[in-house]
Parts: structure tokens; C-alpha cells; sequence
């Protein structure tokens, strides 16, 4: 297999359903030991130094099943790429895996392999591939949009913003928007690993209120909470990386990170985090109880 083939402004990339949606710049580590996941990665790895080794991660729809329904019907239309960075073989003829979350697409079609692919070792591939069309962000022109409207002052015209007071309206909007999912996130992730360690009451709300990022202990002893921490500070002036951040690390469904993988803009993306930590501390007061390990807190990224 040589690059994504193309098709116009469309390009056609082999799929790796999950159940979960992976996110740009989070990393991905992979167990493949399926015949035709390992035949993706051995069709990667053949690729040339210098071209692009990627594949699409989709999410798959909670109760559906890929291999027993039409794939497009049981996997969601929005993804991301995943960039390999480590191939390890193992001794069982399967891979251990690293790649990187780099760029949304929405996927316009799936291609599904002919019966008995999986025995061709050269020929068709046995696994997923889709057609799709890349998703840009939407960052300068959007994040200003909805921070500009009404404002006015002396040297306006009616209706006419400058660009330079929308752009510092603009990031200064953003700015404290990110400020305030920084928080919320802190004081969720105190809670959460409270309650793991055995008191379900969580945090006083006084505490809780009062708690930022820079309360989050960043020693080894704290484990996954000091992870978080660690990536908390590394996106402290990042809001695209920080949205991420939140979308791929919070105890959140499949169907809310995928609203989140699904919204192009940075400043919206926030908002939507905000309401929905702000839910998520809520139900951890009224219910006392956390869903998940917490190690699922620590999710690496990276700035690639």
C-alpha cells in the first residue's frame, strides 16, 4: 500500500475502529494482534521514509457491532488520524504499536475488503478503509465571531469592528474561557481520585471551590493525578491542546467526546467542556461515585 490514495479534495485511508474517539496531538498506544491489523501494520511500515504513516481512528456506536452490520451504520462520521511513531514486533507475529492523534476527517464512505482478502498476503487489503474529507479548525475568524458582535466605540463605524480589537477581544475571550476549563478540570480531577481512594463524601465544597491547577500534587507518589498535573501545566498556554486534553482525559461517554471531536472551534469546544464538567462535578456530589479507574485520567499527548 503506498500513500492515502486521492480522489479529488477526498483521499481514501485504511480504518481502525475503536470504541472510543482519539483526539490530535493524544497519544495511542496499540496491542495489534489481529491478522489484519497486523497486515495494516506491515502495509505502514512498508511505506517509504519520509511519506505519511497514518491511519483513520473512528468510534464505533455503543451496541453496535462492526462485523455484524453495515460498518457505516455502526461507526461514527467523524475521526481523527493516527501518525505511527513505534513498531515493535512481538514474537507472536503481532505488533506493539505507538502513534499520535494528528487530523480530523469526516468519513464520506466505507470501502470494505472482498471475501478473502485476509489470505492475500499482497494483494487487496483485509481491513476497513474510508473515504474522507479533511476538517479544518476554525480558530482566528471563528473564535472572533462570537466575541465581537455589538461592540462598538469611538472610531467604529456601526456594525464595523477593527481587526485588531476583534483580535484582542477575541483572545482575551478565549483566554479566560481556557482559564476556567483549567479549573474545573483541576477540581475534577481532585474529586475523582478522592473518591478512588476510598472517601466517597469527595472533597469539602469549600476546598473544592478554592482548588486550581497549581493546587494538583506533582509528585511521583501521586501517581495519575500528578500525570494529569504535568499535563495541565505542558498545554497552560495552549487552549486548542487543552481542549484535547480535556476531551481525551475526562470520564466523559463516547457520545459527548465525540460532540467534542466533532466541534471544529477551539473557543466552542470550551464551552461545551465547561458545561459538561461543570454536570460531571455535579453528579459526582449527588452520586459519590466515579465510573472508571482513574488511570484512565492519564492519557499522553504530545505536541506533534
Amino acid at each position: 500500500m503506498g500513500e492515502a490514495e486521492r480522489t479529488g479534495g477526498q483521499e481514501v485511508i485504511p480504518l481502525f475502529p475503536l470504541e472510543t474517539p482519539l483526539f490530535p496531538g493524544v497519544v495511542l498506544p496499540l496491542h495489534v494482534f489481529e491478522p489484519r491489523y497486523r497486515r495494516l501494520v506491515a502495509d505502514l511500515t512498508a511505506i517509504p521514509d519520509g511519506a505519511q504513516r497514518r491511519f483513520g481512528v473512528v468510534a464505533i456506536r455503543q451496541g453496535w457491532e462492526v462485523e455484524h452490520v453495515a460498518p457505516a451504520e455502526a461507526l461514527y462520521d467523524v475521526g481523527c488520524t493516527a501518525a505511527l511513531r513505534m513498531v515493535a514486533p512481538q514474537r507472536d507475529g503481532g505488533y506493539r504499536v505507538a502513534a499520535v492523534g494528528a487530523d480530523r476527517f469526516r468519513l464520506l464512505d466505507v470501502l470494505l475488503p472482498t471475501r478473502g482478502a485476509e489470505d492475500d498476503e499482497v494483494g487487496e487489503p483485509p481491513y476497513l478503509r474510508g473515504l474522507v474529507e479533511w476538517l479544518a479548525e476554525e480558530e482566528a475568524a471563528e473564535e472572533a465571531a462570537g466575541d465581537v458582535d455589538g461592540l462598538t466605540g469611538a472610531g467604529t463605524t456601526a456594525g464595523v469592528v477593527p481587526d485588531d480589537v476583534a483580535s484582542d477581544v477575541a483572545q482575551g475571550s478565549l483566554g479566560l474561557l481556557a482559564e476556567n476549563v483549567r479549573d474545573l478540570f483541576a477540581r475534577y480531577v481532585a474529586d475523582v481520585a478522592v473518591r478512588q481512594s476510598g472517601a466517597p463524601e469527595g472533597l469539602p465544597d469549600e476546598v473544592l471551590d478554592a482548588l486550581s491547577p497549581d493546587d494538583l500534587p506533582d509528585d511521583d507518589a501521586a501517581g495519575e493525578v500528578a500525570a494529569t498535573a504535568a499535563l495541565l501545566r505542558e498545554v497552560s498556554d495552549d487552549a486548542r491542546g487543552l481542549s484535547y486534553l480535556v476531551a481525551s482525559s475526562a470520564l466523559l461517554t463516547t457520545e459527548d467526546r465525540q460532540a467534542l471531536l466533532a466541534e471544529s472551534a477551539t473557543r466552542r469546544r470550551l464551552a461545551l467542556e465547561s458545561r459538561l464538567l461543570r454536570r460531571e462535578l455535579t453528579l459526582l456530589r449527588a452520586l459519590g461515585a466515579v465510573p472508571v479507574p482513574l488511570r484512565e485520567f492519564a492519557t499522553p499527548m504530545t505536541a506533534n
